[in-house]
């Protein structure tokens, strides 16, 4: 079967989309939506094949499996046919990257660790060199977020400070890299830009209360370490970002501030008790589906200090994310002449990745 599956790729030209991860929870999403404008060309890989044909077979032959380990040489037959690759995995070097920019494929990641990202973006001179253009930070947060304090800031005559807060629903379905990525940071130190130094914090400290509008109304969100405030310095050119999280529950948002200040997270050093919480966080439903971000812009607009606040929200967080790798995909399948490494606010804005609903709107108000 695995070489009946190499002939059919062999066969086509190089106008392919190799879906990495694309039996996973939003790799199988992404490949779904692109099987349906680009049937027989989308390939869903990854390292066990009978998960693979087990989700092709549910797409009626728009979705091709392959068994692949990126860890090891990828077959040069599969590259030469592939035009665009979308990484739905977390890697622990730039070997695939690299194999996909002298392969002349250009790149698409969803993954969210901001360490793996910046030493992409590092790889710019390669890309370009290449003539291949890859985009970063793609799907909700970082995505979404990121597109949406770029359009909060355009409304803006100067951005001093943003805030991003990202509600999750604890009744959706997350995948367990998601999951283990969460709970990971729940411990975690890091820095983010507050004017012109850097500021150390710690992971669900900093409470602070936005409004995600009328359908959800006033949430407390925490400090979390997202990749888009540390990305959106530089590519925004503001000199303060931070990024909050919060849940579509009040109980569960306050019960996780209160083990966070009772010092319980670090018990998480210990592997037995990271795993029972991401079972713990894998198994129990606790409220809906539903997610959300808000933006709130801090700065000068016609002489006077404002606030430009805009969000969006929805349901379901892995089908926001697909939409937007898929869309981001068919872009580059289908625009030849950019190269180069970039986040998605680098080259796209709210409106082009978010036009199939309704678009946000900013309002502003004095502070």
């Amino acid at each position: 079967m695995k070489n009946k599956q190499s002939k059919e790729v062999r066969n086509e030209m190089k106008d392919n989309i190799l879906v990495i991860g694309g039996y996973g929870h939003v790799g199988k999403i992404v490949c779904e939506i692109l099987g349906r404008n680009l049937p027989g060309k989308v390939i869903a890989a990854g390292r066990n094949l009978r998960k693979a044909e087990e989700f092709c077979q549910t797409t009626k032959g728009t979705v091709i499996p392959f068994e692949l380990d990126i860890s090891k040489p990828v077959p040069s037959e599969l590259l030469s046919k592939v035009r665009v690759v979308v990484m739905c995995l977390d890697q622990r070097n730039l070997d695939f990257v690299r194999t996909c920019f002298n392969h002349k494929i250009h790149y698409v990641d969803i993954s969210a660790k901001y360490t793996f990202l910046s030493s992409v973006k590092r790889l710019q001179a390669e890309a370009e060199k290449s003539n291949v253009c890859a985009v970063l930070s793609v799907g909700l947060a970082p995505g979404l977020t990121n597109l949406l304090a770029s359009f909060a800031k355009s409304s803006l005559d100067r951005t001093e400070a943003i805030d991003i807060y990202i509600m999750l629903g604890l009744g959706d379905y997350h995948g367990k890299a998601a999951i283990e990525w969460t709970v990971n940071n729940l411990n975690s130190t890091y820095q983010i830009h507050s004017g012109s130094d850097k500021t150390q914090i710690e992971a669900f400290s900093g409470g602070k209360e936005t409004s995600f509008g009328k359908n959800i109304g006033k949430r407390k969100g925490f400090y979390f370490n997202f990749s888009d405030q540390h990305t959106l310095p530089d590519t925004l050119k503001v000199p303060a970002v931070a990024t909050r999280a919060c849940f579509d529950s009040r109980i569960m948002t306050s019960m996780f501030a209160l083990l966070k200040r009772a010092g319980v997270f670090k018990l998480l050093k210990y592997q037995s008790i990271r795993k029972m919480m991401v079972w713990l966080l894998s198994n129990i439903r606790f409220g809906k589906d539903t997610y959300a971000v808000k933006v709130d812009a801090f700065g000068v607009y016609n002489g006077k200090k404002v606030v430009a606040e805009c969000g969006i929200q929805g349901q379901k967080e892995s089908l926001i994310t697909a939409k937007v790798a898929a869309k981001v995909a068919e872009n580059l399948y289908t625009v030849q002449n950019q190269k180069g490494v970039y986040h998605i606010e680098e080259l796209y804005d709210i409106h082009s990745i978010y036009n199939d609903l309704p678009s946000p709107e900013v309002f502003i108000t004095n502070v």
